[in-house]
């Protein structure tokens, strides 16, 4: 139970961080999963992605948010190897050159956009090729999607009937229009980062993977982590590592555990009746996250894909279609089309995202909706409200208390607000239109007041949290540009937690990308 390396979280950045430690035999790097291999049909099926087993994510709630008049949020996290990757919609999105020009400007040397792109490229293999953006030799395959509902691609084209540009490539040399989506896909199958980094080494000695494995906390002697403590049913055991330790649980978990550790808030450790090893009030503080609203509408075309006797029945022959061929309706990443544009005149770039789902949605998919229909999300790209990550208890095993204090900033209503009315004025031109749909939440769009009463109702996260172990030049952040954890030795954070600033778009690719970087420091180190 010794290794070179223990990798904390097999999820899109702890994937990445292990297998490229491991890929070339000449260290030993052990994984530490608490959930499951997540390796059977549902998982690599795209379009079972609403009914995944429960076990394969941590299902989070938020605590009651004023912004959102009081209701709890719902704070969906992948479980098991990949994390969020084995249970997202599988858009491949990086974010916005500004954004990475931006954490260099806040003291994040190394990571301009020129800088992160190699490793975006490195990462990636895209069946479209490489070029000046994009990668093709790397280990996370992205795609075309195979299939697209006729109601994305009216989307596309009511958009461009607005006069807002198209957009073939996202992650190329403009961000801003409206296309449909390219995603982490291979052959009609989800490919998420456990695919891409962990298994390529289910039979290697240098990597050994340890699922259903709970992290209880960190072992620091004389200022060094040179373990982790974990459970494993009711057995308590010591990971040893020579070399250091990876965080990387994510924007909820990572700050969980050095809190279980004695890292972070004293006030907050000492209420708890943890022992204070080193005192960082960032910890578990900056959260960010994508707050979202998502606009519905009712048609009597059959054509979205729907709950009803022709909907069902096509369902069922597309599960047969892609068990034989992997293609069909069931490589849909749901969240087909979408873009980017920008709403407030002050902001440095686009300031809202749209992702467009063939199909009506309520509470997160958990609530079914009788009869066809689309809807829009529009979701604000940069928020300024800031939430925190603080415990629950001193036991690992209880959730994290999360409050990403939505919608506390009133700049975040006005950009929420321009993007519902946008969503409205696509769905009324054409060809959207011409399904003749109903919307299902009716408000007077001219009435700020009822506006924001519904979207305080309704709106939710869009599940890309950030912040929460912030990377920064200050003695105050918690890692330095190297992601090497500020006041300890032997300990890197690599997720989405290090983000000084959220990325405008899916966190999913970028998290992968620190990933990448991380194992790069660590290498570099030795």
């Amino acid at each position: 139970m010794e290794f070179d390396y223990v990798v904390i979280g097999g999820g899109s950045a702890g994937s990445a961080v292990a297998g490229r430690l491991a890929e070339d035999g000449t260290r030993t790097v052990c994984l530490l999963e608490a959930g499951g291999r997540n390796d059977n049909f549902l998982v690599k099926t795209p379009g079972f992605m609403p009914f995944l087993l429960k076990s394969t994510n941590y299902r989070y709630e938020t605590v009651p948010q004023k912004g959102l008049n009081g209701r709890v949020g719902y704070q969906p996290r992948g479980k098991g190897l990949g994390g969020s990757s084995a249970i997202n919609a599988m858009v491949y999105i990086r974010g916005n050159r500004w954004d990475y020009d931006n954490w260099a400007a806040l003291g994040c040397a190394g990571w301009a956009y020129d800088d992160v792109l190699p490793w975006f490229k490195k990462a990636e293999a895209n069946e479209r090729g490489a070029d000046d953006y994009h990668g093709e030799g790397g280990p996370l395959f992205v795609s075309d999607q195979k299939w697209a509902n006729p109601t994305s691609k009216a989307f596309v084209e009511s958009c461009a009937a607005l006069q807002l540009r198209r957009n073939g490539d996202f992650n190329g040399q403009r961000q801003d229009g409206f296309g449909l989506y390219q995603v982490t896909q291979r052959k009609g199958e989800r490919w998420s980062a456990a695919r891409a980094y962990v298994e390529p080494l289910r039979d290697s000695d240098s990597l050994l993977v340890m699922t259903k494995t709970l992290v209880e906390k960190l072992v620091i002697e004389d200022g060094r982590v040179t373990g982790v403590a974990i459970r494993r049913g009711r057995k308590r055991e010591t990971v040893r590592a020579r070399g250091g330790v990876i965080l990387s649980a994510g924007a909820f978990n990572s700050p969980q555990i050095l809190m279980l550790s004695g890292i972070g808030p004293a006030w907050d450790l000492n209420s708890r009746g943890i022992e204070v090893v080193l005192d960082r009030p960032a910890v578990g503080s900056d959260l960010q996250d994508h707050v979202d609203y998502v606009s519905s509408w009712e048609t009597e075309s059959k054509e979205p894909i729907g709950d009803s006797f022709e909907g069902t029945k096509r369902m069922l022959a597309a599960i047969v279609e892609h068990r034989r061929k992997r293609t069909g309706i069931m490589t849909t990443p749901y969240a087909e089309s979408g873009g980017f544009w920008t709403v407030m005149d002050d902001a440095p770039a686009p300031d809202v995202q749209w992702h467009f789902v063939p199909a009506m949605l309520e509470d997160h998919g958990r609530e079914k909706v009788k009869g066809h229909g689309f809807s829009l999300h529009a979701c604000v790209l940069r928020p300024e409200s800031r939430g925190t990550v603080r415990l629950n208890s001193a036991d690992a095993r209880d959730a994290p208390l999360i409050d990403p204090n939505f919608l506390d900033d009133e700049r975040d209503m006005a950009v929420m607000r321009a993007g519902v009315r946008l969503s409205h004025r696509i769905a009324e031109a054409s060809p959207l239109a011409d399904y003749a749909p109903q919307d299902r939440h009716k408000v007077d769009l001219h009435d700020d007041a009822a506006l924001d009463e519904l979207i305080r109702s309704r709106a939710d996260t869009v599940y890309h949290p950030v912040g929460t172990c912030r990377m920064g030049a200050d003695e105050g952040s918690v890692v330095d540009p190297k992601l090497k954890a500020r006041g300890i030795d032997g300990l890197w954070i690599a997720d989405a937690s290090i983000m000084p600033r959220i990325v405008s778009g899916n966190t999913n690719a970028p998290s992968i990308m620190i990933g990448e970087r991380c194992a790069d420091f660590v290498k570099r180190e030795e």
